[in-house]
């Protein structure tokens, strides 16, 4: 029988800006990246204001993905409603009532995949970013005054310094390119 948790707040894990990938040595999937900051929010919460509080915590829209207590980064859990919260809350409920601390949820905040219908119903959040928007917006411009509006790419996030070539290395790192992503895979000592 699980007893009702006599904690009211309950503590969110929310990591942002960063990639699951595997690890070079056993190739266990771990997160890279970001920022990862602790949300406690009461646990009476409904799923609209922790999307709107995780979002303004990363300063723009998300999709919330989560681990469940007994699984690893490759089954991540979609939230996408109230009653998805509140079977995720009752899954760590179950975990954290045989152990001495109540566990954090680990949640991954990622933006939408359609960004564009989920930003007309929030409005943006006020927290000062280091002009990520602003650099986006003028790339956009720049780049895509050239060519027709039919062929214009959306802006891509924030990445390394920008190279010319397929393969290069750079302050010990490989950068492999190809026409559309860019990637770097740790390998031993080095990112490549």
């Amino acid at each position: 029988m699980v007893t009702s948790p006599t904690n009211s707040t309950i503590k969110f894990l929310c990591s942002y800006g960063g990639k699951i990938l595997p690890r070079y040595p056993d190739g266990k999937l771990r997160y890279n990246g970001g920022h990862t900051r602790v949300l406690a929010v009461p646990r009476s919460v409904s799923f609209s204001e922790l999307v709107w509080k995780m979002a303004e915590m990363c300063g723009s829209t998300v999709t919330i993905r989560c681990q469940l207590p007994t699984e690893d980064l490759d089954a991540l859990v979609s939230v996408t409603s109230d009653e998805d919260l509140a079977n995720l809350i009752e899954e760590y409920d179950l975990v954290s009532s045989s152990s001495p601390s109540p566990m954090k949820i680990r949640v991954f905040l990622n933006p939408p995949k359609s960004a564009g219908s989920r930003k007309s119903t929030m409005s943006p959040p006020s927290l000062a970013l280091p002009s990520s928007t602003s650099s986006c917006s003028t790339t956009s411009s720049t780049s895509s005054s050239p060519r027709s509006p039919s062929m214009s790419k959306p802006p891509l996030p924030p990445s390394p310094p920008r190279l010319t070539t397929g393969k290069n290395q750079c302050y010990g790192c490989y950068v492999h390119r190809n026409s559309r992503n860019l990637y770097l895979v740790h390998n031993g000592n080095h990112w490549q």
